[in-house]
């Protein structure tokens, strides 16, 4: 409690909670005994008693000020005891959920096997959704609880390991649609297509209402992309690009990627978990590969299936977009092309920008452009320390083949170990694991702040546009 808040029975009291309801949840506040069972029963009992006081509450729009303040204390004194119980017991959950490390669980499963083994400590499935209906600053951000559980599983070395394994196996869709590609050499999933052209596997990110931006509708199908890329044994290289876009300002032009979508995101169409899956999943596959159940990934083990990357960046590489950048192995950018983080307008996390940019920058331009929204033009000299080659904008086609022969022409029999020894001196996975704990539960809080609500009504003007 700080020196200005007044005292919690208060808080509640101006909030119409009666104090025979009030006054046995806040003498109920647990403390930890390291015995699983006993915590699991007195914690889900307070949290229990939380959640019956909030239920209390009318809807999120509709308190007012004395009102919301008590949903904030709740929420806040939940997630203080959730910190608590997990500081015990997150290795011990995460081994219960996997056999004791013997299966693999991504984490938009594990997070409601999680809710059902110890009911309280995070939202179930049916309360994600009943937030998932509603507008971004209409929610009382019950996935915050997620962000917690998160953070803690990947801050023990073992289980974050782990986890970090699970996210790098393929997908099912794309072991599916794998003996597809190696016969057609293309494969067509919507809001991504990967084709097989000689030495080169292509994937295009393509979202075109929306200047060809991640979201919900485009995740899983472009890491599926990426599987099938990576384990496509007829190419020895890979490409992402970006596919032709409907806006008019760029209508008929390819973007790489706009970053996440803010209209969704303001709409309330984009879900904490995205995050992590993406990063865990999408981005570090393109920067490590893609695992297998049987070996593991960590580079002094070599325990994935990798290939170069090439990004071709037409247009822009905004957020999103520019982080991707971050775990290619050669970009090659139009002449026009520029590169932005804007988290500062947004009020989110940059991925994991914030580990890697500097690799490229040094810190200080690392943070003009993450803290300050500085932008890079590729053909500039910051530009181009990002950025390994520039090409006039309509000689893209010829210079993205002209890359494709350099990298392929004496073979890549090496490009694996190369990108695991460089991995190991700039971001071995264990680093990238202590990265993720961090950025599990400050995104989480970030996605749920009323700043990111200003920032896009005030950037974005998120209100005026249509999801």
């Amino acid at each position: 409690m700080t020196l200005t808040e007044p005292p919690a029975p208060d808080v509640l009291r101006r909030a119409g909670l009666p104090a025979e309801d009030a006054g046995p949840w806040l003498a109920a506040a647990p403390a930890a005994s390291g015995d699983f069972a006993r915590d699991r029963d007195a914690f889900g009992q307070f949290w229990r008693q939380g959640d019956a006081l909030r239920d209390r509450l009318p809807p999120k729009p509709r308190r007012g000020a004395a009102e919301a303040a008590a949903a904030d204390l709740i929420l806040r004194r939940g997630r203080a005891a959730r910190e608590c119980f997990l500081a015990a017991h997150a290795g011990g959950i995460y081994r219960a959920l996997t056999a004791d490390l013997s299966s693999f669980v991504r984490v938009e499963r594990l997070v409601f096997d999680a809710a059902r083994l110890v009911p309280g400590l995070a939202p179930s499935e049916a309360a994600v959704s009943r937030e998932n209906g509603l507008a971004q600053r209409d929610k009382d951000g019950v996935e915050i609880d997620q962000g917690i559980l998160l953070a803690r599983i990947l801050a023990d070395p073992a289980a974050g390991m782990h986890l970090c394994h699970a996210m790098l196996l393929p997908r099912p869709e794309a072991l599916e649609r794998l003996p597809e590609f190696a016969a057609a050499g293309t494969v067509d999933l919507g809001a991504a297509t990967a084709t097989r052209t000689g030495k080169a596997a292509t994937v295009v990110m393509r979202n075109p209402r929306f200047l060809n931006a991640e979201d919900e509708t485009t995740l899983d199908v472009q890491e599926t992309a990426v599987d099938l890329a990576v384990l496509d044994r007829a190419s020895e290289i890979a490409v992402l690009h970006g596919g032709e876009v409907a806006h008019p300002k760029w209508r008929g032009r390819r973007v790489l990627s706009s970053g996440i979508n803010l209209t969704h995101l303001y709409h309330g169409k984009v879900s904490y978990l995205w995050y992590i899956r993406r990063d865990m999943g999408l981005v570090n596959k393109l920067y490590r590969g893609v695992a297998s159940p049987a070996a593991d990934p960590d580079e002094m083990f070599g325990g994935t299936v990798e290939k170069p990357w090439i990004a071709a960046v037409d247009g822009f590489a905004i957020g999103g977009g520019c982080q991707l950048l971050l775990v290619m192995d050669y970009v090659l950018a139009a002449s026009d092309a520029y590169l932005t983080l804007p988290a500062r307008k947004e009020g989110i996390i940059p991925g994991a920008a914030n580990l890697r940019l500097g690799r490229f920058t040094g810190g200080r331009i690392a943070r003009q452009a993450i803290l300050y929204g500085r932008r890079l033009d590729c053909d500039s000299d910051a530009g181009r320390l990002v950025c390994d080659e520039i090409a006039p904008a309509d000689a893209m086609d010829a210079a993205l083949a002209g890359v494709v022969e350099n990298f392929t022409s004496s073979g890549v029999v090496s490009a694996a170990g190369n990108r695991r020894a460089l991995r190991l001196g700039e971001e071995p996975l264990d680093l990238f694991r202590r990265y993720m704990a961090v950025y599990a539960r400050e995104q989480a809080s970030c996605h749920f702040s009323p700043a990111l609500i200003a920032n896009l009504e005030r950037h974005w003007n998120a209100q005026q546009r249509r999801a």
